[in-house]
């Protein structure tokens, strides 16, 4: 049985244009269901299915190892439809499982995070269905006035009120099987995963935008890790500023193959007030050469415990973990960039790197200029 994440993502919003990926608090606003969905340990594979080459684009970039991407049929891309229709036509197309978890993400609603998911999964235990609901403890009338929720002869006080849950649009959680069979996200045993009571919004119009920003910023403030919150940037060696190759001469004398792009890279860095540094397992002579050429601000070697001996580092320069930029690429830098706050690997890395949650996998191999590419993302934004 697997676990599949599914974001429908058209193209075609006509109150938002283009709102899939609309920059909202810093980031596309698919980002942010992306970045929790990543950190789930619960969810094998995320699919976000598209028409618009923009958003496919767009999600390519975040560099998610979880992530799919599926270019849905343009009839299930109209205004008209539903989806369920979208839905199935995935299910029916990846040929899923009957017992797949099949978890319907909704990208307007960005305050869902990865502890909500979660806890919708493991609801699934007991349920058929497992839909998200904010707790709203507003007083409802219906067209005939009259009160839906309440007792207006004895009003209640807002305090002792339990208020009435709300769908949110976050997320829906069903099997495969119960999908295909009522044509429904919703069926059987329905059981509901409460959220937080500012996720009742859900951004389908400028103002439900303007809104949620606010609400964003109040509620997921640490979320906001932006690359301006960078204050030190550290490389591996081995695999990252060399192609992981050993090489000898005739005479036994070792070399190695740096790129000069990377040097140039963590120059530019530094000239704009960052801190840079590596940090190697090894102890060998040609790296602290190649560190002292590079007039680096920091060069440790023969570090066999790397997150120790940033830890320390952090707190003699007075920055947080959460401030450091570090791209490794195989199990000796797996707790250092399971910890900094700005992870980054190689394409070549090994899969236990690219598992980690949030972690910037890029495009080049390690001695191909890797690490300039990590930097000219950084200084893009």
């Amino acid at each position: 049985m697997s676990v599949i994440a599914f974001i429908p993502a058209r193209g075609g919003s006509k109150s938002i244009p283009g709102k899939n990926i609309k920059i909202f608090c810093g980031k596309p606003l698919i980002y942010w269901n992306l970045l929790s969905l990543q950190k789930s340990h619960l969810i094998d594979e995320i699919v976000v299915a598209t028409d618009c080459k923009n958003i496919y684009e767009t999600v390519m970039k975040f560099h998610f190892s979880k992530v799919k991407l599926y270019k849905r049929t343009e009839e299930n891309a109209q205004d008209h439809s539903t989806s369920e229709s979208i839905m199935i036509e995935y299910i029916n197309y990846a040929s899923l499982s009957a017992k797949d978890i099949f978890l319907l993400v909704q990208a307007t609603s960005p305050f869902t995070q990865t502890h909500d998911f979660d806890s919708g999964l493991e609801l699934m235990k007991k349920y058929d269905t497992v839909l998200s609901c904010a707790r709203i403890k507003r007083f409802i009338w219906n067209d005939n006035s009259s009160p839906l929720n309440y007792d207006y002869k004895e009003r209640p006080r807002r305090q002792d009120f339990d208020g009435v849950f709300m769908e949110n649009g976050a997320f829906c959680i069903s099997t495969v099987q119960d999908i295909k069979k009522n044509n429904n996200r919703i069926s059987g045993n329905i059981g509901i995963c409460e959220m937080a009571e500012h996720t009742y919004i859900e951004i389908d119009e400028q103002d439900d935008w303007i809104i949620a920003e606010k609400l964003f910023l109040k509620h997921h403030k640490n979320q906001l890790n932006t690359f301006d919150n960078i204050k030190l940037f550290l490389s591996d060696v081995d695999g990252v500023l060399t192609d992981a190759g050993m090489y000898y001469t005739e005479n036994g004398d070792e070399i190695k193959k740096f790129s000069t792009y990377d040097g140039m890279g963590l120059k530019i860095l530094q000239n704009k007030g960052i801190k840079v540094g590596i940090i190697t397992s090894e102890d060998r002579e040609l790296n602290k050469r190649r560190a002292k050429k590079l007039n680096l601000n920091f060069d440790f070697h023969g570090a066999v415990n790397k997150l120790d001996v940033i830890t320390r580092l952090c707190k003699k320069e007075n920055i947080e973990l959460s401030q450091v930029a570090y791209i490794g690429d195989d199990l000796n830098c797996l707790s250092l960039l399971s910890n900094v706050g700005y992870p980054a690997c190689p394409s070549n890395a090994v899969k236990e790197i690219k598992s980690i949650p949030n972690i910037i996998q890029l495009s080049k191999s390690g001695g191909e200029g890797v690490v300039r590419e990590f930097i000219d993302l950084i200084l893009q934004e």
